[in-house]
């Protein structure tokens, strides 16, 4: 790869071009930013430059400070390793210059890169070029002055929106919100900013400096009225994440005393902040999704993906149907299989219904959805199926059906196809037991809803090539999921994981615990939902049938609770029928259903667990930790097998399969924040006074004897699973 540089170059016309060249997007490593600092000190003492142009390489300004330096910073836990960009730099050397500096930008200028350019006094953009400020998606606010300039050159209200939501926008809208000066080609972009920094040494052109600017900030009660409504919002939208608060504070210091002391206030919280669980958490989970891309002996081996064109569903429930619609949305044409004419007619009824909604959301256009809907053709046989690249198959959790299903693809499928299972906890085994194409045999576990959810989990056995994992893992990345490749086991690396989760809710309702206490715990953690909510969303057939499929995999750390098919035998299927531990009514929020305490009495008499017939007392922290911690010690049972590749991608997949919130990085990010030997201890104390399902594993207890932690790889593990 190039080195990393920054370059100057003076033309005859007096403008120093300074250009940043850190491929692929010119991230601003500390070597960059050094060597900006000395080339803008350059072009100032040099008497043949008149004016600069601030550019960036490869058609991209940049993407903004290189966060590889806040992974520095929580392993030393030493703030200094980060230089004083905003004042040693940006307002002293690059909005103090003596010379006029415009920002030629293209591509994107994100976070850092369009601080950078709100320090220069004019900023002109190539068409449809990305501006914003996402820091607040790693848990820090923007560093470099964004707080106090933006405000200056957009308004107060839409700086709080880029900010608050991350979410960029483009030049188009910049150039009406006054962030960009003019709006030109690529082919022209340099020559006409140069002959604009020039027109402003010639006094030609106003010289403005962001930070001095007052005009868009409207009056201080205008100002504070805004800020409230922005906090109120925040708190609303956040609760959990104080950076949002902390950012509009510094916001407010700007406005109330003046942009100087905006951005004391900004260096100040900004270095707090970095060292934030929050910001540790939420920038663990970004290197963890960039780390599933590498897949060993998969990505690293010279292969080539093979292209597909056409995939084959069958089954179109709610999962076949959400990942039709995924592959339609990529222009993926998909054969739809069902048993008869009526529920393929409801397949597709649900899918024109998931691209529709998709319209509305994602702002897709009536030709987009059209074009989509006509790649899919309905089927009732395997006539179809002789030219498809790859089938998925979604249907229910039986191993007689998918057995049948998968000897029957083995016949009438091209020899090339890649046979993809949506088993969410079978063995693939099993699933492939009687077919002689175990090399094409793939997990494919998509999340519910399918269309929507990101994750999606490639699960592969001793025998699945890598041509296979790599095929799969493409149309992932093209679908716009996160693939995650793991081993095969029973439940896989997510739903193993949590399953025991879901079984010590049960365990502590039976137990005396109040099931919407239970609930209401999971959501203060951070969780969108509690585990009884989330059981009557996905439907109690699907509960009992992973159930099923675990407990017989692991019927040593399991609790047997019949309260789901009390639930079921007195009418009730959640919320596919409204009537679940919530009652759901169209158009307004779930609310407990306090008629189905009747029923959890009758579970706690069959299961006859309460300590001396009495509920169990315990705080909120205890039932947290009784919740999480089983889960924990399933994912450590995971790591030792070697089901993942790196801990890491158990935490990317618990934030982007189960909700974990990404702001604690991940269950074993969090696990390790919490300290094994906490974990271990009660597990321990916990197994001696309600049996072995609190069991601790040898892993957790050889990590939390050594005092090491649960990420780190192990030293002698059995060969990988997921690597195979």
């Amino acid at each position: 790869m190039a080195k990393a540089k920054v370059t100057l170059k003076v033309g005859n016309d007096g403008v120093a071009v300074i250009t940043i060249f850190n491929p692929p997007v010119n991230a601003l490593a500390i070597p960059i930013v050094v060597s900006l600092k000395e080339k803008f000190e350059e072009a100032a003492r040099r008497n043949d430059v008149k004016a600069i142009v601030l550019t960036g390489s490869g058609g991209r300004f940049s993407a903004g400070f290189d966060i590889n330096v806040f992974e520095n910073v929580h392993e030393s836990g030493d703030v200094l390793v980060m230089p004083d960009v905003s004042f040693d730099f940006v307002l002293n050397t690059l909005e103090g210059s003596k010379k006029p500096v415009v920002a030629a930008i293209e591509g994107l200028a994100l976070g850092g890169g369009l601080e950078l350019a709100l320090g220069c006094h004019a900023r002109i953009a190539a068409p449809r070029t990305q501006l914003g400020l996402p820091e607040l998606a790693l848990g820090v606010i923007p560093g470099l002055g964004g707080t106090q300039r933006l405000p200056r050159l957009v308004g107060l209200q839409k700086a709080i929106e880029m900010m608050l939501s991350s979410k960029p926008i483009l030049s188009e809208e910049g150039k009406k919100l006054g962030l960009i000066d003019a709006i030109v080609s690529p082919e022209e972009l340099l020559k006409v900013s140069r002959s604009w920094a020039l027109e402003i040494a010639d006094k030609h052109k106003p010289w403005l400096r962001s930070l001095h600017r007052t005009d868009k900030l409207g009056s201080l009660s205008e100002a504070r009225e805004t800020l409230k409504v922005a906090r109120q919002q925040a708190r609303k939208t956040a609760p959990k994440l104080p950076h949002h608060e902390a950012c509009l504070n510094v916001i407010e210091d700007g406005i109330v005393h003046g942009g100087y002391s905006g951005l004391l206030m900004e260096a100040k919280v900004s270095k707090e902040l970095v060292l934030a669980d929050t910001a540790k958490g939420l920038v663990h989970v970004f290197f963890a999704q960039r780390a599933t891309s590498k897949v060993p002996n998969v990505t690293d081996v010279g292969l080539k993906p093979r292209q597909i064109k056409k995939v084959a569903v069958i089954g179109g429930g709610l999962m076949g149907s959400g990942i039709a619609t995924a592959l339609l949305l990529s222009n993926i044409s998909v054969v739809l299989k069902e048993v008869n004419s009526e529920y393929l007619q409801k397949g597709i009824k649900k899918i024109e219904g998931n691209v529709k909604g998709l319209v509305t959301r994602r702002g897709l256009t009536q030709d987009e959805e059209q074009k989509s809907l006509a790649l899919l053709k309905g089927s009732l046989d395997y006539s179809d199926f002789k030219d498809v690249d790859m089938v998925i198959e979604a249907v229910i959790e039986s191993v007689p059906l998918k057995q049948k299903i998968f000897s029957e693809l083995e016949k009438v499928c091209p020899p090339h196809c890649v046979l993809a299972t949506n088993t969410s906890t079978i063995d693939l085994n099993v699933v492939g037991e009687k077919t002689n194409s175990h090399d094409r045999i793939v997990g494919a576990h998509f999340f519910s809803p399918a269309h929507v959810m990101p994750l999606l989990e490639i699960v592969r056995t001793e025998k699945t090539s890598a041509q296979v994992i790599l095929d799969l893992f493409t149309v992932g990345k093209i679908i716009k999921k996160v693939p995650v490749v793991v081993g095969n086991c029973t439940g896989f690396a997510v739903n193993r994981a949590f399953f025991p989760y879901f079984h010590s809710a049960h365990l502590l309702v039976n137990s005396g615990v109040d099931v919407f206490r239970i609930d209401r715990i999971i959501r203060d953690f951070g969780l969108p939902m509690g585990p009884f909510q989330l059981q009557d969303l996905g439907g109690y057939g699907v509960a009992l049938a992973a159930g099923k499929e675990l407990s017989r995999a692991f019927p040593d750390r399991t609790f047997k609770s019949p309260l789901v098919e009390i639930l079921i035998k007195n009418g009730r299927n959640g919320k596919n029928n409204g009537k679940g531990y919530y009652i759901y009514e169209k158009g307004s929020k779930p609310k407990p259903d306090f008629s189905v305490l009747p029923l959890i009495e009758e579970s706690r008499r069959v299961t006859n667990i309460m300590p001396g017939g009495k509920p169990l007392t315990v705080t909120d922290q205890e039932i947290l930790e009784m919740m999480l911690f089983p889960a924990v010690n399933e994912a450590c049972r995971i790591l030792d097998e070697g089901i993942v590749i790196r801990a890491a991608d158990l935490d990317i997949a618990s934030v982007l399969g189960m909700s974990f919130p990404s702001y604690r990085g991940g269950i074993v990010f969090w696990a390790d924040q919490v300290g094994p030997k906490h974990i271990y201890a009660s597990l321990k104390k916990w197994s001696g006074l309600y049996g072995n399902f609190f069991k601790p594993s040898r892993f957790l207890e050889e990590r939390a004897t050594k005092g090491l932690p649960l990420s780190a790889p192990a030293s002698s593990s059995p060969s990988s699973r997921s690597r195979i």
